[in-house]
């Protein structure tokens, strides 16, 4: 679209950074409440002296009002040049990963190029699909699957509410009371998860799909069960993932030999890994590292938290 100028040539129109420094650059406002008015007519006149005084003191207070007015423009230009700038790295990056690390992933996922791009946060709208990628699904867990254990978990549920037992052939070993106190454990826990968010929580948008993901995994590993702390591992995919995407990612993350250690209480293979976290730490931060021994901080005090 073509804009004419004030003598009817054809310009271009306005950019939009035109636009935000035309809109910020006023004429403070606030000013028009100061007006320095003379005495009524029915009062005597102000003699010079102080008529003087107090028009310095009014020019004075207008310059003050026009600083602060002025300093809090620059401000807001400024906040909205660096809003403009991460948009338009976001905008940027998300060409990036759609048009060449995605097509691409086999050989690009471990480049620097990609590493560097995760370090700066991957944007919204592909972090689903990078996510899934990453973790991978090496159970080879299909959308089926995930509704199998979903019926099985609200069949649980129903039979839990109503008072009744179960038996099923998968779950041979594994006790009634010991699904049931799983099943109370994700009630629990649910209700703790991310509280200021108010989304997971009873009548959240959330909390079903979490509720059902968790009991599903219940159902799925009934030999790991449900673990304290697992809820907001969940309630992380359920934000960038559909509802049986994040039981995949779920479940195949769970099971990296590091996460089923810590969940399933393997303390072998616990302290394998306080041992490997505490080289690192020393190699990468050795006065943290000293200052965390002098005072008796180990591994095992601040990881599993």
């Amino acid at each position: 679209m073509e804009y004419e100028d004030k003598a009817g040539r054809p310009s271009r129109p306005p950019s939009p950074k035109q636009n935000v420094r035309k809109n910020l650059d006023f004429e403070p406002l606030s000013t028009t409440a100061l007006i320095l008015e003379d005495r009524p007519a029915n009062l005597p006149a102000k003699p010079a002296e102080e008529a003087q005084k107090h028009r310095q003191q009014y020019e004075e207070m207008v310059l003050q009002a026009k600083k602060r007015e002025l300093k809090e423009a620059q401000r807001r230009r400024k906040q909205l040049e660096e809003r403009c700038k991460v948009e338009e790295s976001i905008g940027n990056a998300v060409l990036t990963w759609n048009n060449e690390i995605l097509p691409n992933w086999e050989t690009m996922w471990c480049s620097k190029k990609v590493r560097d791009l995760w370090w700066q946060g991957i944007p919204p709208s592909v972090r689903g699909k990078v996510w899934s990628l990453a973790i991978g699904n090496e159970l080879n867990i299909t959308h089926e699957l995930f509704d199998i254990c979903l019926a099985r978990a609200k069949e649980r549920w129903r039979s839990l509410s109503t008072g009744g037992s179960e038996v099923e052939n998968e779950d041979a070993g594994f006790s009634a009371a010991d699904r049931e106190a799983s099943l109370e454990l994700i009630k629990l826990d649910i209700s703790r998860t991310f509280p200021n968010l108010c989304i997971f929580q009873q009548g959240g948008p959330y909390h079903d799909m979490l509720h059902s993901i968790l009991g599903a995994y219940t159902c799925y590993r009934p030999d790991v069960g449900y673990v304290q702390g697992m809820s907001f591992i969940a309630a992380v995919l359920i934000l960038n993932l559909d509802t049986a995407d994040a039981f995949i990612a779920f479940s195949n993350l769970l099971n990296k030999p590091c996460q089923m250690a810590f969940f399933r209480v393997d303390h072998g293979l616990m302290l394998t890994y306080f041992a490997a976290f505490e080289v690192f730490f020393e190699e990468n931060l050795p006065k943290l590292f000293a200052h965390f021994k002098k005072n008796n901080l180990t591994a095992d005090i601040y990881l599993i938290d």
